[in-house]
């Protein structure tokens, strides 16, 4: 009996792929060669651009460790990029053409697949799912029907680490006195707010499809185009310092930032969804005086995607609370990334193939990145939105390291450590 996968992605890719290498026959459905909007070529695992795969460095990207933790899984991505390289620094970047030729060219010549050029319309009972976040037609519709309302974009706020904020700029205090001090709040300065809303109004952005402009900025304001309407706008809406005091006066503006994790390790910027570019988002964000020297864990983004509400309907495998024997792959489930939903795709093959052989599914640790991610898209959240690899995710554990370098580099060594015991059994 052969395995369905659907989406030959990078996710479903290597999800066809470890389940293959493992002797099980895997049936690969793909829409391909009908083209969706956002697709250029008839091979699988199309790339936006040619450093889509991010910082090569394991021991101080969450990204990089990332890499190296799929690497040691036998990740077939991993083996494209490697053949596919160009230089770039600590980037590692690919020549796209070669990196998607070489994966569809594996996946074709493997014994164990086989290619099915049609569009899905309908849930199977059992299989993976990984169609990405331009997920569409009947079979959006079905999986809407079956697992909840699926968000048509994703529109979210930078995240910063908490220990790169400087405390001294800032007071906690919810409005009015209401809540529990729930809220850290960067005071501004007229002159201060003038020249943030200044940069911000004339900062780059990122380009958007033609597809997904419209359905996104009517579904959710970046904090940009909010600013363009009045020099005042930001002070009348998500800066506004009504109800704070500092000392007993009123700030002139207000940026608040919010735990993202019950740790504190990370913040993220409410009322800042973005569409700027990731190198405008730290220049302009970083005029803010508490945020002067702050590190982006993630990005805002503002962009087409398609993913479930996967706290209440995904376990940490993967698989569907409502239906065990169907698990979801890649974006769909919550992560953000290329790396990430590639990422996502090589477990899900190990966890399917485990269960096809009766034996007790493994969630890697939470030490690992990997792990971080499967339990942070299953772990319950107030709104949960898209994640990708960062620190702020991890397990702590070596809080008395006060040197960041050193710290992250005891973080990749113990997640590697890690990696290892977990391939040892999963491989």
């Amino acid at each position: 009996m052969s395995v369905l996968v659907i989406g030959a992605g990078l996710a479903g890719s290597e999800a066809a792929y470890v389940l293959a290498e493992h002797g099980e026959e895997v049936l690969l459905a793909d829409m391909k060669p009908k083209l969706s909007p956002a697709h250029r070529s008839e091979n699988f695992c199309e790339l936006v651009c040619s450093n889509s795969l991010k910082s090569d460095d394991v021991f101080g990207n969450a990204c990089g460790l990332l890499k190296e933790e799929m690497r040691r899984l036998g990740s077939l991505t991993m083996r494209a990029a490697e053949a596919s390289r160009v230089p770039a620094g600590g980037a590692l970047a690919v020549d796209r053409d070669k990196f998607s030729g070489y994966v569809t060219a594996a996946i074709k010549a493997h014994p164990n697949i086989t290619v099915l050029s049609k569009e899905v319309t309908s849930l199977p009972e059992e299989g993976i799912v990984a169609t990405g976040p331009l997920t569409a037609g009947p079979l959006f519709a079905d999986i809407q029907k079956k697992f909840g309302t699926l968000h048509f974009f994703d529109a979210s706020a930078p995240i910063v680490s908490a220990e790169s904020i400087d405390f001294s700029r800032t007071f906690s205090q919810d409005r009015y006195g209401k809540g529990e001090g729930d809220y850290l709040n960067c005071p501004m300065t007229a002159e201060e707010y003038n020249a943030f809303w200044d940069a911000l109004t004339t900062a780059d952005r990122a380009t958007l499809h033609d597809f997904e402009k419209g359905e996104i900025f009517e579904g959710c304001m970046p904090v940009e185009v909010m600013a363009s309407r009045g020099r005042d706008t930001l002070r009348y809406g998500p800066f506004k310092p009504v109800g704070l005091k500092v000392e007993g006066v009123r700030p002139y503006a207000v940026l608040q930032l919010r735990k993202e994790n019950a740790a504190g390790t990370s913040y993220g910027l409410v009322g800042c969804q973005t569409n700027l570019k990731f190198s405008e988002q730290k220049r302009v964000f970083g005029m803010i005086p508490a945020l002067k020297d702050a590190e982006f864990l993630r990005y805002g983004v503002m962009h087409r995607n398609t993913y479930l509400q996967s706290p209440a309907c995904l376990n940490a495998d993967f698989s569907a609370k409502k239906s065990p024997r169907l698990f979801f792959a890649g974006q769909i489930t919550g992560v953000e990334g290329y790396v990430e939903s590639a990422a996502v795709g090589l477990l899900a093959g190990y966890h399917v193939l485990r269960r096809l052989h009766q034996k007790p599914t493994l969630v890697p640790p939470s030490t690992t990145v990997l792990g971080a991610l499967s339990r942070y898209i299953a772990t319950p959240v107030e709104d949960f939105s898209p994640m990708n690899a960062n620190y702020g995710i991890l397990a702590e554990g070596f809080g008395g390291i006060r040197d960041k370098k050193k710290r992250r580099e005891q973080l990749a060594l113990r997640a590697l450590a890690e990696m290892d015991r977990f391939s040892a059994i999963y491989r």
